[in-house]
């Protein structure tokens, strides 16, 4: 299966990925992309949560939506779907309960891909992926494909985009908070990347405010997905370079790389997006 793998693997290096394992909370949109890339390049171990189930609006992007698909939870369908690219791997299969059992998930596991959106949780899964030493391999919610690796030593997500739940237990997070935590989500993506040259603001506003769900689109999911399998696969083999835990976003529209700005340029903008949300969302 993973014979033309070599040349950007050793015979090593892929018994190494055989052997691994990874923890992937959600496998819809780009968690599914990840997924599905990292089944492929022949990793072997796998814990997968979803407690959703496909629905036809998931066709536009999800690559384990299909008509066959459809109304069936997403963990199952997507184990039996990597099943048939290969019958080896070995995949846990959680639910809900996956929020309870991080503690024994986490050690296990030598990397974390982050698929799921909801705030809450990910704070739990930031905490817990710090207190075990783990890395979390994750992406904004930004219409350009973006990735991200949160090493243990570096500063929590709800730290640095200065969410409201810092100090808070993950289960009080209130849905008012988890509409803030987007809110600051979106105002670091529009700070630091020209996403904003590429969706309809009017829609954008409304998802900010919590009216409207997150937009998405086929190929900015894939991308964002393969950059995360990618950096995943560079932290179980130990490679260098790669990103941090800061990201970087990758422009299709004008082929380039778009790299955090510097901290005065992103401090003047950042006032300018703030008064641009606000007014977006009255």
């Amino acid at each position: 299966m993973t014979v033309r793998n070599r040349g950007f693997v050793t015979a090593d290096e892929q018994a190494r990925l055989r052997a691994a394992k990874i923890l992937i909370p959600g496998v819809g949109g780009m968690g599914g992309a990840a997924f599905m890339a990292l089944v492929r390049a022949g990793v072997g171990r796998f814990a997968i949560a979803d407690i959703d189930r496909f629905e036809l609006s998931n066709l536009n992007r999800q690559l384990f939506a299909t008509l066959d698909t459809i109304g069936e939870d997403k963990a199952a369908a997507a184990r039996a779907g990597a099943l048939r690219i290969n019958p080896e791997v070995e995949i846990e299969l959680l639910g809900a309960e996956w929020t309870d059992v991080l503690d024994r998930l986490i050690p296990e596991s030598d990397v974390i891909v982050n698929g799921m959106d909801d705030a809450a949780a990910g704070v739990h899964l930031y905490r817990r992926a710090q207190a075990h030493g783990r890395t979390v391999i994750d992406a904004y919610a930004s219409p350009l494909p973006s990735v991200t690796v949160v090493r243990p030593e570096a500063p929590r997500p709800e730290v640095r985009l200065r969410y409201p739940t810092v100090g808070i237990p993950w289960t009080e997070v209130t849905p008012d908070m988890r509409t803030l935590c987007l809110q600051r989500e979106i105002e670091y993506v529009l700070t630091h990347s020209s996403s904003h040259a590429h969706v309809d603001l009017d829609i954008a506003a409304e998802v900010a405010a919590g009216k409207r769900s997150r937009f998405s689109f086929a190929t900015m999911v894939t991308m964002a997905g393969t950059m995360m399998a990618e950096e995943a696969i560079r932290v179980i083999l130990r490679r260098p370079g790669g990103t941090d835990h800061r990201g970087y976003f990758f422009n299709p529209h004008r082929m380039r790389v778009e790299r955090p700005r510097a901290a005065p340029v992103a401090a003047v903008r950042g006032v300018v997006v703030r008064r641009f949300l606000r007014r977006m969302m009255a």
